[in-house]
This record gives C-alpha cells, sequence and structure tokens, in this order.
C-alpha cells in the first residue's frame, strides 16, 4: 500500500478540492455535498491504493460526518425561515431512523462492493434527471396514506445511508411529486439530512472498529483528517456558490454536473467488474 504518510500533501490538496467543488455545486445547483464529496473521496482513496470497496465505505462514511454539522446549520436557518414541515418530520423521523439503520447494516458490513452498485445506480438516475429537461408538476397532494409515507421515509434513509448522502437528493424530488413548493422541500430535507447523518455517522464508527488496513487516523470507517478538511471549505464555498447561481445558465450547469456524475457512475461499476 502506498505511504499514506508520505503522500498527505496529495491526500489534502485532493480533499480540499472536494470541499471546495461540493461547497459550489450544493449552491449552484441545490444538491447536498455528499453527491459530489463521496465519488472525490472514493478516488482519492483508491488512488491511494486502497481496495475499491474499502474506499468506498471511507469516502461514504466520511461524507456522513461532514453532513452532521452542514446539514445541522442548513436546518437552522431554513427553519427560522418557517421552511420546516415539523409534522411531516415527527412521523418520518422514526422510519428515516429504521431505514438507516438498515442500511448503516448493510454498508457496515456487507462487500463494499454493494455500496458502489447503488451509488452508480443513483448517481445515473440523478444524472439523466439533471440532464433531461422536465416539466415541474406534482404527481399527487399529499402522501396517499400513512403507509406509502412511512415506507417512503425508511427508503430514503436506508438509500442515503448506503450513498453518504443528506438525503435531499431523494427527499426533494420526493417531497415535489407530492405536492410540496419546492422552498418548504428544501428545507424540511435540510433537516431530514441531521435525522440521517448522526445515526449513520455512529453506525459507521462502530462497524469500521476492528477492521485491516483502514486509512491512518480513522475512527471506524471515518477518515478524521478527510473531515477536517471538508467541512470548513464546504460550508465556505456552499453560500459562493448560491451567489454565482445568479449569473450563470443553470441548464449549462446542470448537465455539466450530470456529466460528471455518469463518468463517476462508469468509473465505480468498472472498479465492481474489474
Amino acid at each position: 500500500m502506498m505511504n499514506f504518510i508520505a503522500e498527505y500533501w496529495l491526500f489534502f490538496i485532493a480533499v480540499a478540492g472536494a470541499g471546495v467543488l461540493g461547497g459550489l455545486l450544493a449552491g449552484l445547483l441545490g444538491v447536498g455535498g455528499g453527491i459530489v464529496i463521496v465519488p472525490v473521496l472514493f478516488v482519492i482513496f483508491t488512488i491511494l491504493d486502497y481496495a475499491s470497496g474499502l474506499a468506498m465505505k471511507l469516502a461514504v462514511a466520511t461524507s456522513l460526518a461532514t453532513i452532521v454539522l452542514t446539514s445541522l446549520m442548513s436546518a437552522r436557518s431554513h427553519y427560522k425561515r418557517g421552511a420546516t414541515d415539523i409534522a411531516l418530520l415527527k412521523a418520518w423521523f422514526i422510519p428515516i431512523v429504521v431505514g438507516v439503520l438498515i442500511g448503516t447494516f448493510i454498508g457496515g458490513f456487507a462487500d463494499g462492493r454493494i455500496l458502489t452498485l447503488v451509488f452508480a445506480v443513483v448517481a445515473v438516475l440523478v444524472a439523466l434527471k439533471m440532464m433531461i429537461p422536465q416539466k415541474e408538476s406534482s404527481l399527487a397532494s399529499g402522501f396517499p396514506n400513512a403507509s406509502i409515507q412511512a415506507a417512503s421515509g425508511v427508503g430514503v434513509g436506508l438509500i442515503s445511508a448506503m450513498m453518504g448522502i443528506g438525503g435531499g437528493t431523494l427527499s426533494v424530488p420526493l417531497l415535489t411529486a407530492v405536492g410540496y413548493e419546492m422552498r418548504r422541500a428544501v428545507g424540511t430535507s435540510a433537516a431530514i439530512g441531521f435525522v440521517i447523518a448522526v445515526p449513520a455517522t455512529i453506525g459507521y464508527m462502530l462497524a469500521g472498529q476492528g477492521v485491516a488496513d483502514l486509512a491512518p487516523l480513522s475512527i471506524g470507517y471515518v477518515n478524521v483528517p478527510a473531515f477536517v478538511a471538508l467541512v470548513p471549505l464546504t460550508m465556505i464555498f456552499a453560500p459562493v456558490g448560491a451567489r454565482i447561481a445568479h449569473s450563470i445558465p443553470q441548464r449549462a450547469l446542470q448537465s455539466a454536473f450530470g456529466l460528471f456524475l455518469l463518468l463517476t457512475a462508469a468509473r465505480m461499476f468498472y472498479s465492481v467488474w474489474s
């Protein structure tokens, strides 16, 4: 294995780039930083000669750890502006936590290639949604019933925990599809991200105890140096991205980001099957 300490400068430069890119795209496109941070960390850890399965677990867990702080600040801001649906949070809290526990168990103890495949498949779907123009419309006015609402919460928690994302990538389209206004969907999703990230981070920390060949200075699967480098940069550059968003065509940005996700997904599929 490449000497991790000897290559620390390359590691921190790459992680810093992930933080800047994640923050900018979060502000530019309204996507969670995890959808950017996970693939970049995955590439960094594989370049450092970690097996793809282990690299993906480190990337997912570290991304979730950063979301604990970033989602808390985002949720607080949205709550002050009255853009958080507290009733939905209460109804979804237990289903989401159940989904997160299942997803974290699978992600922490199963073959890491499962996480890679899940991320790659969802990344392709997100990329296609961004690259293909679509009409914004609601399919329904609210959830049809409590069972579907609960099942949706479990699904959001499960997939988000396996992908290392805060849930906005999944919950915003879902909530807008059932009639939520966009700002309220985004505000509620920010709080959902915190509900997902806390138990998922703890779960990955515990699941990684005693695992051989982890990156140095890791607590379970959460890599502390990457976490420390990512959090401040992501939080600093998200507002910058939001300001830039008003001067750059969103269609071009979405297409470019969609292409980035497709290329990332292709690399992940290759790492699984090669």
